[in-house]
């Protein structure tokens, strides 16, 4: 393969992954759950490492990484209803991402690149296993909370508010 050829793959993949984090940023809006949220806000942060990375590996090649915005996405419904839209489809763009790459890496002839985009599907298989166990009713995906701990409600439908330098 030709660095050109691994350059713009990379940034394809860079692309559907950057794609993936901002839909998550917009469908966390609609997941109130404390547990489910909180999930999400794993799940981004780990997305903001690999983005990362794949910049860094594009940067390494001479590219550009490129920018998307947060798309508008809507969901029918209110409440649990609206939650278990966002995160069915958080699921199936996992799948459709993780059946799109798994195949593309094997021939992958960089050992480090490969082993990188290896890397980020096995997390993508595991956010869209938390997902599942989410639509699940599973609320336990980060860990357990002591006997009696409560999570004293929801949460903001915003992921920041406010300026907190003052």
């Amino acid at each position: 393969m030709k660095s050109t050829e691994m350059l713009e793959l990379l940034r394809e993949f860079h692309r559907d992954k950057l794609a993936m984090r901002a839909r998550h940023v917009a469908g966390a809006r609609y997941v109130s759950d404390y547990d489910f949220n909180n999930t999400y806000q794993y799940v981004i942060a780990r997305e903001d490492t690999h983005v990362r990375w794949l910049e860094d590996a594009v940067l390494d090649l001479g590219g550009q990484p490129d920018q998307i915005a947060t798309p508008d996405i809507t969901v029918d419904g209110k409440g649990a209803a609206a939650q278990a839209q966002a995160l069915r489809g958080d699921s199936d763009a996992a799948q459709t991402f993780l059946g799109k790459w798994r195949p593309r890496l094997d021939a992958l002839p960089n050992a480090r690149h490969r082993t990188m985009l290896n890397v980020i599907l096995g997390e993508t298989l595991e956010h869209k296993r938390f997902f599942d166990l989410a639509l699940g009713g599973r609320t336990d995906l980060l860990g357990r909370r002591a006997d009696g701990a409560g999570t004293g409600g929801g949460v903001m439908s915003e992921r920041w508010v406010g300026d907190l330098t003052k």
